[in-house]
Formats: C-alpha cells, sequence, structure tokens
C-alpha cells in the first residue's frame, strides 16, 4: 500500500509498504477514506518530538470503512462492528477496560502505550498511545495511507450515519473534539470573555466551542490573516493580530482591564512572538537543544487572565518549559487544565451537534489533496502558503 513516511526533520515521502495486518483479537482494518493534517503532525514534521524512526507512517486524522475483524469482533449484536461499516477513529488509543477508561479518562489509558518505560523516564507514567505519532507514545503506524490497523477497535470507532459528507465527520478524530474540550474545560458561564491563542484549525474550533458553550464574546489571536479573517467571519470572534497590537494591552482594554473569564492555548510546543524576548530567546535556545518548547503563548496567557479565572491549554507540549510565571498563576488563583482529548466523551454528542445543523466542521477545510501530493500538503501547511488552514488528503 501507499503511506505517507517519515524520513527525518522536513523531510516526509509517499512510499509503498506492507499492508496492515491483524494482530490482536479486538484490531480491525480500516480501508481509509479520507484523512487529514494536523497542527501536531507539524511537530514531527520539524523535529521537535523525539523518538521518530525512518519510515514511521504518520497521521492521527482519519476515517474510513471496515475491510477486515480480528476474532474478538465476531457478531453479537450490541452495534460490534462488522465489514463494511464507514467509521471514524479517535487520535487516542483507549483499552476500555483500565482504571482510567472506565472513569472516562480515554487519553490516559493504561494499557495501550506498548513503550511504557521509554515514556515513564520523561513523564513519570504514561497517556495512552497515539496513531502516528512517535514511539514515544506507543509507534503505531498512524492513517496518513490507503489502510490501517486500529487496536481496540471495539472501544474506540464510532459508526458514520448513512448520507453524512465524510469531510462534516473527519475531525471528530480529532480538532473537533480537542477544540471542544479545551472550551468545556473553561468551565463557561453566561456572559464570560473567553480569549483564544492561535486561530488555527484547533483554535478554529475552540471559538466555535465556546459560543455552544455559552460564551458572550470570543477575542482570537493570531497573526496569519485568513486565520484572523475565518475567526472573524467564521467564529464571530474579535481578532488581534499579535503583529500589529501589544497583545496584553489589547486584551485590557477589550475586557475592561480586568481580563478574559478563560484563555485558551491552542498554539504549544512553536508558539512564536513579534520582537518580544522571551520569544526570541525561547527560539534561539530550542535551535541549540537548550529548551525544549517555546512557550511564550503559556506565558501571555498567564498574565492576561483575570483572577480566579482559567487557562486551558490543548496546545501540545513536549518536554521541559523555561521561565514560565508560576507566581502570577498562583498568586492569580488560575485553575490550568491540559491534556490529550479525552475523545470517547465527546464524539458522539458532537456527531449529535452535526446532525442537528449546529455546526458543518468542514468550514474549516481549505486544500484538498491526493495522498500522493501529501508531501507537498506539508510544506504548505507549515509556511502557511496559498491561505492554508486545513488540508485534507484522499488516498
Amino acid at each position: 500500500m501507499k503511506a505517507l513516511c517519515w524520513h527525518g526533520k522536513g523531510d516526509v515521502r509517499v512510499d509503498t509498504v506492507p499492508d496492515p495486518e491483524i494482530l490482536n483479537p479486538r484490531d480491525v482494518i480500516i480501508k481509509v477514506t479520507a484523512t487529514a493534517i494536523c497542527g501536531s503532525d507539524l511537530h514531527l514534521y520539524d523535529g521537535y518530538i523525539p523518538t521518530m524512526r525512518e519510515g514511521d507512517i504518520l497521521g492521527h486524522e482519519f476515517m474510513g470503512e471496515v475491510v477486515e475483524l480480528g476474532p474478538g469482533h465476531e457478531d453479537r449484536g450490541n452495534g460490534r462492528l462488522r465489514v463494511g461499516d464507514r467509521v471514524v477513529v479517535p487520535f487516542t488509543i483507549s483499552c476500555g477496560r483500565c482504571f482510567f477508561c472506565e472513569k472516562g479518562l480515554w487519553s490516559l489509558c493504561d494499557n495501550s502505550n506498548p513503550n511504557i518505560g521509554m515514556v515513564e523516564a520523561l513523564y513519570g507514567q504514561t497517556p495512552s498511545g497515539l496513531f502516528g505519532y512517535s514511539h514515544l507514545l506507543g509507534g503505531y503506524a498512524g492513517g496518513q495511507a490507503e489502510y490501517v490497523r486500529v487496536p481496540f477497535a471495539d472501544v474506540g470507532p464510532i459508526k458514520v450515519p448513512d448520507g453524512i459528507p465524510d469531510e462534516q465527520v473527519l475531525f471528530l478524530s480529532d480538532i473537533f473534539p480537542t477544540g471542544y474540550m479545551a472550551a468545556e474545560n473553561c468551565e463557561i458561564r453566561p456572559g464570560d470573555i473567553v480569549a483564544v491563542w492561535g486561530c488555527g484549525p484547533v483554535g478554529q474550533f475552540a471559538i466555535r466551542s465556546a459560543y455552544l458553550l455559552g460564551a458572550e464574546r470570543v477575542i482570537a489571536i493570531d497573526r496569519v490573516p485568513e486565520r484572523l479573517r475565518m475567526a472573524a467571519d467564521q467564529g464571530c470572534a474579535e481578532t488581534i493580530d499579535f503583529d500589529e497590537e501589544d497583545v496584553h494591552d489589547r486584551i485590557m482594554e477589550l475586557t475592561g482591564g480586568r481580563g478574559p473569564d478563560a484563555c485558551i492555548d491552542a498554539v504549544g510546543i512553536e508558539a512564536h512572538g513579534t520582537g518580544s524576548f522571551d520569544a526570541v530567546w525561547d527560539k534561539a535556545k530550542a535551535s541549540v537543544y537548550l529548551a525544549t518548547d517555546r512557550p511564550h503563548v503559556l506565558r501571555q496567557a498567564i498574565l492576561a487572565c483575570r483572577k480566579g479565572g482559567v487557562v486551558s491549554i490543548p496546545g501540545v507540549y513536549a518536554g521541559f518549559l523555561d521561565k514560565i510565571p508560576f507566581g502570577a498563576a498562583f498568586n492569580k488563583g488560575l485553575t490550568l487544565k491540559m491534556g490529550q482529548t479525552h475523545m470517547q466523551r465527546y464524539m458522539r454528542p458532537l456527531l449529535e451537534r452535526i446532525e442537528r445543523g449546529e455546526i458543518d466542521p468542514a468550514f474549516v477545510i481549505t486544500h484538498r489533496l491526493p495522498l500522493e501530493d501529501a508531501p507537498a500538503g506539508y510544506r504548505i501547511f507549515r509556511d502557511k502558503r496559498d491561505d492554508c488552514i486545513k488540508v485534507v488528503l484522499r488516498p
């Protein structure tokens, strides 16, 4: 089969690789009908996530048709998967039976990452395995491919009703639930003001989700014109271009000096800042491997958030952060909420919102490419060329 493989920093290629096979009774094989390039994939592309190996298959946002079932999927009724079912697959891999899965903390599954020793050395404990996202998180082949093996498939994938196009449901695999959980973590109450740093795909869904959950106003921060335009036109957000305005001063002006009730960092590890000393320092230290992440946005969010507010962090962080204003977070009484998305908690309720016409997630798609053009898609997305916000690939 054809699959997009990692060959080093900035080097991804469509290779011919062996077809996946059933390895465990609860596995299924999916024929991929749509997949997407995620902002998190760029962290792999840019070399910020360790333990990638040459030939690893990328991609964690995908959906498709079930073509083969492991023996644990014999037809017992009760909604079990069948060959021919059309499904969306969550990017997190969860066993459904461990302590954390039973508590609904699906992205913290104890049993889906086979490389526990590797990740415990860095994080103390392991989160769940992820598709196409380094050997630190399981070494699973991803979905930017013609076929993919899905472990624990009796727990993860959800069936898609007939009549709903792929593009309306594809983002249930990651970015829609991720943006929604980020907004839910803000504990939004009527009248609240929410600020969102980063107007990429997750940020766009965080904006829309904040309104779905009752926010009165959303302030969106970015510097890319097409992203700011989408945040304003599609998301009804007030926008700040951080190339043109001081973010903190403008937020204080827009909130009467109090600050937003909640702040969402939808940027994470590769934050940019124009002219600020801390952003320049972050980039310099990361370039010589004296720092793992560039947390400029997180610092801004902590300092801008109103006293007693919430800072929600869906943006991916990988390692050890430098110069975080923790004294401000403590003395302002902030609540910080973060983590990979507990996908199974959100996929079905958000599918129901799509079916009711409350949101059409396809609004973020700007580019549609065949799988063989995926390397060009990565470059366009990473370099923010051609007004690119979201790339969907068709194997």
